[in-house]
């Protein structure tokens, strides 16, 4: 392979599309011309109907004549970008006499429509042929940059919208997920006897689009609609390109490893100075020396407080200058306005994180306030959490550093929020379930640290096997998306994104930008990091709860077995509104089921044991179930009876999945329990004991099942990848 000839190329290609924008540029112009973007096209490879600027109708019918009829033409000016409403468009001329008579029509619409517009001319191109109609296009997301979207084209895609988006420049993996990730993806295969398109043209011109956007931070947009894609091949029908002499502010950016260093010291730190510390209860610095005295923190506490000599039996400080050592963290609790100048001390005193409590910056205008502090933070290389937070939890680290109420449950879930009210949500719902953490951490204006910080540290963390986060919106879509690649395959990520409303479009019609709602952005990117959204914050939690306690399956085969048939059907729905698969059940492993259930009992999947068995026909169903190799995951509905208590279902259950895990045979077991208030203890009992277990609910468990499997598929460890 010549990879010098390859880069040569490359860089007149670069070379060619340059010149065509900055001549756009340098006249003030924010669209190509239809031969601009022709000329753009061509450079990358992107396929476009041959083609010529007529600039009388003479030229144009000579030049139909050349291209072969039929033809298209199309109005050829700066000003109009819609070229449609100024009725500058006709199609399938296939005569001189039509050509002739179409370049006159043309002229005149447009006259009439935009008297000041400038004309260049009359587009005489080839009629594309016949094929599905595609949508391929780039635009500049404010979160992610540039992002490339497909969907089908055409008028359909502004009734249905069935658009999919990744970043940019994708890959040919990318390419390929699209085109299985839009709802009519059946129609790209064939339907009703039609051919299929040709799917590797089609994700060749997705990779090139994605490719010359990413090239080129002036194209602002990119919209290829429609694009005619069939058996033989692919074809731009229409080009359009718009250009930005805007350019995203740059954002101080640190190595994995500084974060890690940073972050370290944020969350294992061996001293503490609150500034603002008090001796007056119901003042938050009271409440912050309170939380870390009495949570147990072990390391070094220093209250800093011009006004005080001894602030909770501790040796205040008049300045954080003064306190001795070196304090990892800085925690402010002082009003908003005299943050800056303390901040400079913490600055000069080489202090490596300030979490902000105080609110009264950007959340309330104060802009220019939030922007002064995040100066003095990058002069002196100070890390700031917040501000506007309610502090942070480091469980294992015995570290209350909040005015909330303390939360001292160990375990292996990270939970991040940039609410505080949403940040207590979590807190009340960890205590009320029993759920042990490594971390709460609140972020609220984000003005430095952020999720992708978090993500980084947190996946390294040997205490946090899942990390669930609340976010409104991220700062830096492009450098969450690298950390969570990063995290995911070791450890699950949960996110719930709120505001799912669009944001309102940047263009008029069926433009790409006009699909790029901020919600449909995020959804497509989020999954294609591997990241599992949740769609509320209950079942945020419950993800981050349950997905620890669960096994990773090794395969796709889900068996449900019930002890109502009701229950059965529903649970068979959540299976598949989850994306799981119910196993087809072998004849031999058919029989073997029925050996345990009453005749007039069901088999298949669901396997219905019914309602009236005793507790050792769930137990034999169960062991069977977990026994046989082809079976990957357990599904159980129970239905409370005097027969099989509750408890005794809960107790029976746990003891054979635990027997089977000692025996080296883990797979994920979630239970849904129908009864009466009993069920609830059962379900706690089973939770505590590596089953996944809800009452009054077949949703939830699969839900949380469906939550198991698409982090194994996003982990690489079941195949099908993101």
């Amino acid at each position: 392979m010549d990879t010098t000839h390859d880069s040569q190329q490359g860089a007149e290609t670069v070379r060619a599309v340059r010149a065509v924008l900055d001549a756009a540029l340098a006249e003030g112009r924010t669209s190509l011309t239809a031969p601009e973007g022709k000329a753009v096209t061509d450079a990358y490879g992107i396929p476009t109907p041959a083609e010529a600027l007529a600039e009388t109708a003479d030229e144009a019918v000579a030049f139909a004549a050349r291209i072969g009829f039929p033809v298209a033409m199309k109005i050829v000016s700066p000003e109009i970008l819609h070229k449609t409403d100024a009725g500058g468009v006709r199609i399938g001329l296939t005569t001189a006499a039509e050509v002739r008579g179409a370049y006159s029509a043309i002229v005149s619409n447009v006259r009439a429509y935009a008297p000041d517009a400038r004309i260049l001319g009359v587009q005489v191109q080839q009629m594309v042929p016949e094929g599905t109609e595609v949508l391929i296009g780039t635009v500049t997301d404010p979160t992610f940059g540039k992002i490339v979207a497909f969907g089908l084209g055409g008028v359909l895609v502004e009734v249905l919208k069935d658009v999919t988006f990744r970043l940019a420049p994708a890959t040919e993996d990318d390419a390929r997920s699209m085109l299985d990730g839009i709802r009519a993806a059946e129609i790209l295969r064939g339907v009703r006897g039609a051919p299929g398109v040709d799917r590797e043209a089609l994700t060749g011109l997705i990779v090139r689009v994605s490719r010359l956007a990413a090239d080129f931070p002036e194209i602002a947009e990119v919209d290829l609609n429609p694009v005619f894609a069939s058996a033989s091949g692919v074809m731009a029908a229409d080009v359009r390109i718009l250009l930005t002499t805007e350019q995203p502010a740059r954002r101080r950016t640190y190595t994995r490893e500084e974060i890690l260093v940073s972050m370290g010291r944020l969350m294992k730190p061996a001293s503490v100075a609150v500034i603002g510390a008090s001796n007056e209860q119901g003042k938050i610095g009271n409440s912050v020396m309170r939380n870390l005295i009495d949570g147990g923190f072990p390391g070094e506490i220093h209250p800093v407080n011009p006004k005080a000599d001894d602030i909770c039996g501790r040796k205040a400080y008049k300045s954080v200058t003064d306190v001795p050592g070196e304090p990892d963290v800085a925690v402010f609790a002082i009003p908003a306005k005299f943050v800056p100048a303390a901040l400079e001390e913490v600055g000069r005193k080489g202090v490596p994180n300030a979490v902000l409590i105080p609110s009264g910056f950007a959340e309330t205008g104060e802009h220019a306030l939030q922007d002064r502090i995040v100066e003095i933070a990058e002069r002196y290389g100070v890390r700031l959490l917040g501000p506007n937070i309610y502090g942070y939890y480091s469980t294992w680290q015995d570290l209350c550093a909040t005015f909330c109420t303390p939360y001292d449950v160990r375990g292996g879930v990270a939970l991040t929020s940039q609410s505080g009210g949403i940040g207590m949500a979590i807190l009340g719902f960890a205590r009320t379930t029993g759920t042990g953490v490594s971390a709460i951490v609140g972020l609220g204006n984000k003005s430095d640290l952020d999720e992708d910080d978090l993500l980084t540290w947190f996946g390294e963390d040997p205490h946090t096997e899942c990390i669930a986060m609340h976010l409104e919106d991220l700062k830096d879509g492009r450098a969450f998306v690298a950390a969570a690649r990063a995290t995911v395959p070791k450890k699950p990520v949960v996110v719930l994104k709120a505001g799912r409303t669009a944001a309102g479009a940047r263009a008029a019609g069926s433009h790409t930008g006009a699909l790029a709602g901020d919600d449909a952005v995020y959804d497509d990117i989020l999954r294609q990091a591997g990241v599992i959204r949740a769609p509320g914050l209950s079942e945020m939690l419950e993800y981050a709860r349950a997905l620890p306690v669960l096994p990773t399956p090794q395969g796709d085969n889900v068996v449900i077995i019930t002890g109502a048939g009701g229950s059965g059907v529903l649970l068979s729905d959540a299976i598949v509104d989850n994306g799981l698969s119910l196993m087809e059940i072998p004849p031999d492993l058919d029989q073997a089921f029925r050996a345990f259930i009453p005749p007039f009992g069901a088999a298949g999947n669901p396997v219905d044991i019914t309602g009236g068995e005793p507790p050792s026909t769930y137990e034999a169903t169960i062991r069977l179930g977990l026994e046989d190799p082809r079976i990957h995951a357990l599904v159980l509905g129970y239905w409370h009876t005097i027969v099989t208590p509750p408890m005794v279902f809960a107790e029976l259950t746990a003891r054979v999945v635990a027997e089977f895990r000692e025996r080296g045979i883990s797979k994920p077991v979630v239970a849904s329990l129908a009864g009466d208030v009993e069920v609830e203890e059962a379900c706690q009992y089973l939770f505590e004991h590596g089953v996944v277990a809800y009452p009054y609910t077949t949703e939830r468990p699969v839900a949380v099942l469906g939550a198991k499997y698409a982090w194994a598929r996003a982990a690489g460890l079941l195949g099908g990848g993101r």
